[in-house]
């Protein structure tokens, strides 16, 4: 398998003020106070930065009863009508903040900088934020993509060289960007891979289209079923959960070697967001 070229991941971070009570100020509520102070109008500074007027005005209730002191106030109603301002204490906390966010941009820049040539490492921890029921994710490469009457087929190899086939829809094709030279990942539910192994009969035709030879690496007896973890060739750990019986009757044990079975339609396509 070709190595993979990673791609161009950066760091990104917001900044946002808490107390003790919660969190105080973000970006927008920020912006809110600095459009108050531009135009001394609550409807106005709402526009400005996408909130409803009510919103607006909770978002200043809030940021008031948090600060130590107040932030903004009415001005009371005369020949120019009234408005809103903000008070001295909260001209000075925007300054902090646009002080802060300066000194915050500056830090994860820098922190891009130096992990510029471990791009691996960030699309590494990428894949590792992703959260999902399937036990297992198996990341690769699309390496092929057979567009079908219905539905279309993504081939994907992962490490060592194994390829794991797919099926799925032409939106869904569209949607992730699927095309050969993508890196995806294969979802397969542990409760979907079905365990064989060689009795030295006669070799067997199978339709399943995702057949991965590998080797018992533990198993995991349970009340009915068994938890048996296969390493693949490639470094991979493929899980698979099969009934005591059967782990009884195929004689599984650490070492064993198994083939590892599960349906083109069993297969999820993820791509990393």
């Amino acid at each position: 398998m070709a190595a993979r070229k990673s791609a161009a991941l950066q760091l990104q971070a917001s900044l946002s003020l808490g107390s003790k009570a919660g969190t105080l100020a973000g970006a927008q509520r920020i912006e809110l106070l600095e459009a108050i102070g531009n135009t001394g109008s609550i409807t106005s500074a709402a526009k400005a930065v996408g909130l409803s007027y009510k919103g607006a005005w909770d978002a200043v209730e809030a940021m008031n009863n948090m600060a130590d002191a107040p932030l903004v106030e009415r001005i009371a109603g005369g020949r120019g009508g009234g408005g809103t301002q903000l008070t001295a204490r909260g001209l000075a906390l925007v300054a902090s903040y646009r002080a802060a966010a300066e000194e915050h941009l500056r830090f994860v820049e820098a922190l891009n900088q130096r992990l510029k040539n471990n791009s691996g490492d960030l699309q590494l921890l990428g894949r590792l934020a992703m959260k999902t029921s399937a036990r297992n994710q198996l990341w690769g490469r699309v390496v092929r993509v057979a567009t079908g009457a219905v539905n279309d087929e993504v081939e994907l190899e992962i490490k060592g060289g194994d390829r794991i086939v797919a099926v799925v829809t032409h939106e869904s094709i569209e949607q992730l960007g699927l095309k050969a030279g993508v890196d995806a990942v294969a979802l397969v539910k542990a409760s979907w891979v079905i365990l064989g192994v060689d009795d030295g009969g006669p070799k067997l035709k199978l339709s399943t289209r995702n057949q991965l030879a590998g080797t018992v690496k533990a198993l995991t007896p349970g009340a009915v079923n068994t938890e048996v973890a296969v390493d693949l060739k490639g470094g991979n750990t493929l899980a698979a959960v099969v009934t005591n019986v059967s782990a009884q009757s195929l004689g599984l044990k650490p070492g064993v070697a198994v083939t590892a079975l599960f349906k083109a339609s069993s297969v999820i396509i993820g791509v990393a967001g």
